[in-house]
């Protein structure tokens, strides 16, 4: 991922899919019509930009956790949530 992807991700959080709006397909004679509906994102209708956030997620996650020491990561690994 490029640099200011894996910046934004580490700063900002993992990238969370939004619902994107479908434009209606008219029907073809290959085809049947598509109305006009919503679907969760996913990386092939992603803008640019939001497919970088995403895919920069398990970088920022593997450069974190080697960034901080073993004795770092074993405290908060045995740290419970509520």
């Amino acid at each position: 991922p490029n640099g200011e992807a894996l910046r934004k991700c580490i700063l900002s959080g993992p990238y969370k899919p939004t619902t994107v709006l479908v434009q209606v397909v008219e029907a073809t004679d290959d085809s049947p019509a598509v109305p006009e509906h919503t679907t969760v994102e996913t990386p092939t209708n992603m803008s640019p930009e939001n497919k970088a956030h995403f895919l920069a997620e398990k970088k920022a996650i593997h450069l974190i956790l080697t960034g901080i020491g073993d004795d770092i990561y074993s405290t908060v690994d045995a740290c419970q949530t509520v």
